[in-house]
């Protein structure tokens, strides 16, 4: 949608323009691993999952986690499921299900911290296992009120294909982003960039 497009340009991101990184991640990197178990939860489903009073109730509608290693959630602030497109701020929660760990990245630390317990519950509600949380204070922090959605696009391709995915089975990951900087301009551009490859893509095809 336009207004999804437009928010990429300056603005606060979408649902929509998050899950669109998400569906690019694994269409174009993703898929080349068919070793990994990796799930990237949309947001509409992880801002189910933290309004849903007993997660159990959704395990029809969520992804198989038996066999899951890795499960990313972008973490929305809205507490109303009332209000389509709510909150202010997003942040990332990573939950590594074989080493009973989250790890959370909030680039306005630690504005989402309590989103994320919340997710951190369910999630361990839904698997059955303990998790811990843990709040990553060196994680990229943003210097407006924009950028919060395009630190989580970014935070979220470094970690899969810069750690997850090239790490080899039985490896320790290190999960910090102590000194790794994010260009928010930069990451809107390849974005915007990847957007018009596809559309041009979409009108050859049509020819």
């Amino acid at each position: 949608m336009k207004e999804d497009v437009d928010t990429l340009k300056d603005d606060w991101l979408t649902d929509n323009s998050i899950a669109f990184w998400e569906e690019y991640l694994e269409r174009e990197h993703l898929t080349q691993y068919p070793n990994a178990h990796i799930v990237l939860l949309r947001p509409s489903m992880s801002f189910m999952l933290t309004q849903t009073e007993d997660p159990l109730t959704l395990k029809e509608v969520l992804p198989d986690f038996s066999t899951t290693s890795h499960v990313f959630l972008p973490i929305n602030d809205c507490r109303n499921p009332a209000i389509a497109e709510g909150g202010s701020h997003w942040s990332l929660l990573l939950v590594s299900i074989v080493d009973g760990v989250a790890f959370h990245y909030d680039s306005l630390y630690p504005s989402n911290a309590s989103s994320a317990q919340l997710a951190t519950e369910k999630m361990s509600r839904l698997l059955g296992k303990q998790l811990i949380l843990r709040d990553l204070e060196d994680a990229p922090q943003q210097e407006n009120s924009s950028d919060c959605g395009v630190f989580v696009c970014v935070v979220m391709k470094h970690l899969l294909l810069g750690k997850l995915l090239k790490a080899a089975r039985g490896d320790k990951i290190g999960m910090s982003m102590g000194g790794k900087s994010v260009d928010a301009h930069k990451a809107r551009k390849e974005m915007l960039g990847i957007i018009e490859g596809f559309r041009k893509e979409g009108e050859r095809r049509r020819r």
